[in-house]
């Protein structure tokens, strides 16, 4: 008897972060690109990708997963209890599956910098730099992908993993 209430209240939730800080709203502000395409090298390629409006497909991750989530409401800046101030600092895709010297799988991950701030204070409350999100995609074979997908799957990767940081406070 005593185990079965001692397993019953054993739950896992990350509504804790609400009741333990108080905050309840958050602001995405639209992340910024800092991507230097022209001076660092990317796999098979002269100089780095740059995908346009790459910062607002990221934007568009966080936001959604945010809203899907539902800890924290996503709202207006000036109505946030929180704000999340992001850069996108680096897009890098390296081969790790070779076969014959052709690339038959990719990774693609994605480095942020990121500082959620007190909208009241404006005390930070974490920065984390060289955060970051990836995915993986096969070039070859019945799993084929193409780059585009991958880029995808690394954008909601990183969301996911912001809103983990954002919300669970241990």
């Amino acid at each position: 008897m005593l185990l079965a209430v001692g397993i019953a209240g054993c739950g896992y939730t990350t509504r804790a972060y609400v009741e333990k800080t108080g905050y309840s709203t958050i602001y995405v502000k639209p992340f910024v690109n800092k991507v230097d395409t022209t001076t660092e090298y990317s796999e098979g390629r002269r100089f780095k990708t740059y995908y346009p409006l790459l910062e607002n497909k990221v934007t568009n991750a966080v936001v959604d997963k945010y809203n899907m989530d539902g800890n924290l409401r996503v709202t207006r800046e000036e109505d946030a209890d929180v704000v999340l101030k992001s850069e996108l600092i680096s897009y890098r895709r390296e081969a790790v599956r070779v076969s014959d010297e052709n690339p038959e799988e990719y990774r693609i991950t994605l480095f942020v910098h990121m500082v959620l701030l007190d909208n009241k204070t404006k005390k930070v409350l974490w920065e984390k730099n060289d955060f970051s999100g990836d995915a993986s995609y096969f070039a070859t074979g019945p799993s084929v992908k193409s780059e585009s997908q991958g880029l995808d799957d690394a954008c909601q990767d990183l969301a996911r993993r912001i809103v983990e940081t954002t919300v669970e406070v241990w």
